[in-house]
C-alpha cells in the first residue's frame, strides 16, 4: 500500500510540470533564446557541482530566480525544472527528483511573474531595490522550495502522515532551510547586478525581449 501511495504522490508531482512545458513548447521560441537557456541551465548545474562540500549551501536557486527574474516566468520554470533534473545525475536522481523539480521551477516562476517588469533596466538591481528579490529568495527556500521537497520526506517515512509527521519533519528542516536560505540571498546579492545587466543586454542585442513582446500579444 504505501509503494503504491508513494508512486500516486510521484506521478502527481511529474503531472504539475506538464502543463508548464506544454506552454513553453506552443511559444515561437528562437533558437537564440534556447542557447541562453541552455547557457543558465548549465550555470545553475555548474554551480550546485562547485559547492557540493558544503551541504544546502548552493548558488542553483539563485541562478534559477534570476534567470526568471531576466527572461520571465516560464523560462523561470524551465531553468529550475531542468536545472533541478540535470544536476541530480551528479547528486544522485531518485524519487526526490520530481519534487526538486516542481520546487525549482515554481520558484523561477514565481520569480518572473512578480519581478520581471520591475527589475526590466539593466541597471535597476542596485540599492534599496535589492531589498524585495532579496526576501523574496529567502522566503522561496522556506515556503516553496523547502515546503515542496519536504513534501517527498514525509510521504517516504508514512503512507499515513499526521500532524506529528508534519511537524516533525519541516521542524527538522528548518536549520538546512536556514543555510540554503543564506547562501540564495548571498549568492542573489552577488550574482545579481551582474547578471540581470549581462542578460538584459544579450536581450537587447538579439532583439529578444521585443520577440516576446509579440509573442504575448
Amino acid at each position: 500500500m504505501s509503494e503504491h501511495y508513494l508512486l500516486i504522490s510521484i506521478l502527481i508531482a511529474l503531472l504539475a510540470l506538464v502543463p508548464f512545458f506544454v506552454k513553453f513548447e506552443r511559444r515561437n521560441v528562437q533558437a537564440r533564446e534556447l542557447v541562453l537557456l541552455a547557457v543558465l541551465i548549465a550555470t545553475a548545474v555548474a554551480g550546485r557541482a562547485a559547492f557540493f562540500m558544503l551541504p544546502n549551501f548552493k548558488p542553483i536557486l539563485a541562478i534559477v530566480i534570476i534567470a526568471g527574474v531576466a527572461l520571465g516566468s516560464e523560462s523561470g520554470f524551465l531553468v529550475g525544472a531542468m536545472a533541478a533534473f540535470v544536476s541530480n545525475f551528479l547528486f544522485g536522481q531518485g524519487p526526490w527528483t520530481p519534487f526538486q523539480m516542481v520546487a525549482m521551477g515554481v520558484c523561477g516562476f514565481l520569480a518572473g511573474l512578480l519581478f520581471h517588469r520591475y527589475y526590466a533596466k539593466a541597471d535597476s538591481f542596485s540599492g534599496r531595490k535589492k531589498l524585495p528579490l532579496l526576501i523574496f529568495g529567502a522566503a522561496a527556500v522556506f515556503i516553496l522550495y523547502g515546503g515542496i521537497v519536504d513534501i517527498w520526506t514525509i510521504l517516504a517515512m508514512t503512507p499515513h502522515p499526521t500532524m506529528a509527521t508534519v511537524i516533525m519533519v519541516y521542524g527538522a528542516a528548518v536549520y538546512m532551510n536556514v543555510i540554503h536560505a543564506g547562501a540564495t540571498v548571498i549568492f542573489l546579492l552577488l550574482l545579481g547586478g551582474p547578471m540581470l545587466r549581462k542578460l538584459n543586454r544579450v536581450q537587447i542585442k538579439y532583439g529578444m525581449n521585443e520577440k516576446r513582446c509579440i509573442d504575448n500579444m
